[in-house]
């Protein structure tokens, strides 16, 4: 924000209505910049839910119509990722093809996205022909290029009662970062960790559900650990190679710690194929059988969206992905950081030409009424099921589009929650915004036929905090610099804060219409200039919000603008705006006829129509359903696992010993570094128990240890074994030990 900006909102804040000189047009650069923006490519092996959507999909909405809306030249890429495990893994589960699979969720997704107001320029597909080419043109040319892979032979889990070898994510197991219990074999959930499958304590095969053996395989290696310096540099500071790309203060806090937290950590190289049949064939001599690994080719598919859009709307795809004039943003959840700031970027850098992204404004995630979204549970709101269910609601996308702007997780979790949708949609949409122009209609229609009035543009009226007069041009430039504040909120990619702008707007127009109470003045003198003076302020308002409200609510805005009877919006309608304010123009001029008024914003609590409030109640029904049978589930203990043969009990080797040393590891909340005296020797021990003994608390506690575990190195510790825990049925872990004091070293049978 500009020193100018500043203190004009500073005099507003004192005087909303005061005349002070802000022409911040000039806030809008009008170079020929081009802008791709990516959202992140979501798996079509499920139908995405309301968290999905308020992590990346509606920002990204909302940052690329502003974009449009200020003339600037866009890409909004998007498509499905329908490769890899998690697609394969649930067609085995349903008995049905993955084919199968990709075709329905694709096409429910997409159609899901449209019809919530998702403006992708193109929606595409990973198993397209021109993607799977992009793709392998991609891994040849960086093969061919040299010295940015490596060809190994290493360990690879396999199953034997499948016959084949597991993808990482086909593995499950204990977290040896953090201690989850249900982490991936790339991936923990939970904490973020990059992992390896061999890293899991406890692995399971999610094919089986058997523990897999170990067998060898070659697989292909990106020199991740190559790229190590320049990445740290380009994060740390914003630059490669002396040139300043970003700036990093412009970055999210949990972003840039995420990103520095795993480069200084030491990258390492990464495997890039995979032991399948469903994907992209690794196109190289020795690639039979395999394919390239979801996480090399995914990101490839906003190249390949770019591709096909271009190709279809006569553009030259490279502009929107090479040079000095090419702004590349990225809106994905945290889940998935580390690959688009660490690992997409070394492959662009590694390729050549591609421009690096100015920014990854990544999101936390969105809980439901308390609870992480769970599929499985059914803790879960699918954006298609929310369609269905509110398909009677009027201006139900922008209620929900609304509701979640105002609850989005951008620095933390947030928590969507029924009784605050209906707050929100009564109280700022329906008594704010949708009164605020079901007045400018009425009195409007009223007072003039339903025309812009003829008026004086030096006829003094009253601010909206009766602390003096103020003329037409006073209000247009307080409409200028808060446009300009929302614009800046926005680019700051602060989205809560930029839909609070608006609705200051419509709060605002709503105060000169009390301020100035011209139903009043209508009774005792109906040609009174101040009522024209009134009207024609609150029109320029109305009008206003008809363009800056589009990013969030655009149903609502399309609406507005026939009410107002002004034509579609068009690319660069923002700027328009801004230049016939700062002129103390007339967005309506006098003499307009205006359209039919109608009610925007239904209220849910209504007593005449209870429709809408008893579609809310049934979801906070099924809500309250299903939390019990969480609850009473949650009481069941968990079922008895397969059954083992005695030799294999007997080659465990349980241990008591005693906790003689405790602390906390560095940079975790779970994880204790214990040190426990097994009587002949003394073993360091890390333990997810952080969460219920402090590390004083432990000392002098005895406990049983598995003694012949082979050593885990976890954060850097090598923990030598393992201590039991029982767990209770509300999650608490308590030590297992003896009833009295029994020596240290003792075998437990």
């Amino acid at each position: 924000m500009t020193l100018q900006s500043i203190l004009f909102l500073a005099q507003i804040a004192c005087n909303p209505l005061a005349k002070v000189d802000c022409n911040l047009s000039q806030h809008i650069n009008m170079t020929k910049k081009k802008y791709t923006i990516t959202a992140a490519l979501p798996y079509a092996n499920g139908a995405l839910h309301l968290g999905h959507l308020a992590g990346a999909y509606l920002p990204a909405d909302i940052y690329a119509r502003l974009l449009r809306l200020q003339g600037k030249d866009v890409a909004f890429i998007c498509g499905s990722d329908e490769h890899g495990a998690a697609i394969t893994i649930r067609a085995k589960k349903e008995g049905r093809s993955p084919q199968d699979i990709i075709d329905t969720y694709h096409n429910i997704n997409k159609k899901a996205f449209e019809g919530l107001g998702i403006s992708f320029d193109y929606y595409h597909r990973t198993s397209e022909k021109l993607h799977h080419e992009t793709a392998q043109d991609f891994f040849k040319h960086l093969y061919e290029k040299g010295g940015e892979f490596d060809e190994k032979v290493s360990d690879q889990y396999y199953d034997e009662e499948y016959d084949q070898f597991l993808a990482d994510r086909y593995i499950v197991g204990t977290c040896p970062k953090c201690g989850h219990d249900e982490a991936y074999g790339d991936q923990c959930e939970k904490c973020g960790s990059d992992l390896s499958p061999t890293e899991l304590i406890n692995p399971k095969s999610t094919l089986s559900g058997k523990t897999p053996v170990i067998k060898q395989t070659k697989h292909w290696y990106f020199k991740l650990d190559k790229h190590e310096e320049w990445l740290k540099e380009w994060i740390k500071e914003g630059k490669v190679d002396g040139q300043q790309l970003h700036n990093p203060d412009a970055w999210k806090n949990h972003v840039l710690g995420q990103c520095l937290s795993w480069v200084e950590g030491g990258l390492h190289p990464r495997a890039i194929t995979r032991d399948l049949s469903w994907g992209i064939p690794v196109p190289v001599e020795g690639g039979e059988g395999k394919v390239l690994y979801v996480w090399f080719d995914a990101p490839i598919g906003y190249i390949s969206s770019t591709k096909q859009w271009a190709k279809e709307n006569n553009k030259n795809w490279e502009e929107y992905w090479k040079g000095d004039d090419v702004e590349l943003v990225h809106f994905i959840g945290k889940d998935n950081i580390v690959f688009h700031c660490i690992v997409f970027p070394a492959m662009l850098k590694a390729h050549g030409d591609y421009v690096l992204p100015k920014n990854v404004p990544a999101n936390q995630f969105l809980n439901l009424e308390g609870k992480k979204f769970s599929k499985s549970k059914g803790w879960v709101i699918e954006q298609h099921q929310y369609l269905e269910d509110f398909k009677d609601f009027p201006n139900k996308e922008d209620a929900l589009r609304y509701a979640l702007i105002r609850t989005l997780p951008e620095n933390k979790d947030g928590d969507f929650k029924w009784d605050e949708f209906v707050a929100l949609h009564d109280n700022e949409l329906a008594d704010n915004l949708g009164n605020f122009l079901n007045r400018v209609m009425a009195l409007t229609n009223k007072y003039y036929g339903g025309k812009a009035p003829v008026f004086d543009a030096n006829t003094v009226i009253q601010d909206a905090d009766d602390r003096g007069d103020f003329l037409y041009k006073n209000a247009c430039y307080w409409l200028e610099c808060k446009v300009n504040e929302l614009i800046n909120h926005a680019e700051r990619f602060e989205f809560k804060n930029a839909v609070n702008s608006l609705m200051e707007i419509s709060s605002y127009g709503n105060k000169v219409f009390q301020a100035n109470a011209p139903w009043k003045l209508f009774k005792t003198n109906p040609d009174a200039p101040e009522i024209a003076a009134t009207l024609s302020t609150v029109l320029q308002i109305a009008a206003t919000i008809s363009v800056v409200a589009q990013p969030f609510i655009p149903f609502s805005t399309a609406k507005i603008r026939k009410m107002l009877n002004l034509p579609a919006l068009q690319d660069n309608d923002l700027q328009e705006l801004l230049t016939k304010l700062d002129n103390s123009e007339a967005l309506i001029p006098a003499g307009h006829q205006l359209g039919e008024a109608e009610i925007l914003f239904a209220k849910v609590h209504n007593k005449k129509d209870k429709s809408r409030l008893e579609l809310i109640d049934a979801q906070k029904n099924q809500i309250e359903e299903l939390r019990k049978k969480m609850e009473l589930e949650a009481l069941q203990p968990e079922p008895i696992r397969d059954q083992i043969v005695f030799d294999d009990f007997a080659k465990i080797d349980l241990r008591t010993g005693t906790i003689v040393a405790a602390e906390k590891v560095a940079k975790t909340k779970k994880l204790l570094k214990l040190t426990v005296d097994l009587g002949l020797e003394q073993r360091t021990v890390v333990s997810g128990i952080a969460a219920f003994y402090k590390p004083e608390e432990t000392i002098g506690q005895q406990v049983v240890l598995v003694a012949n575990l082979a050593p885990r190195n976890m954060r850097g510790i090598d923990s030598e074994g393992m201590i039991l825990m029982s767990e209770s049925l509300d999650g608490k872990l308590t030590f297992v030990q003896p009833k009295d004091n029994y020596g240290n070293g003792l075998i437990v049978k």
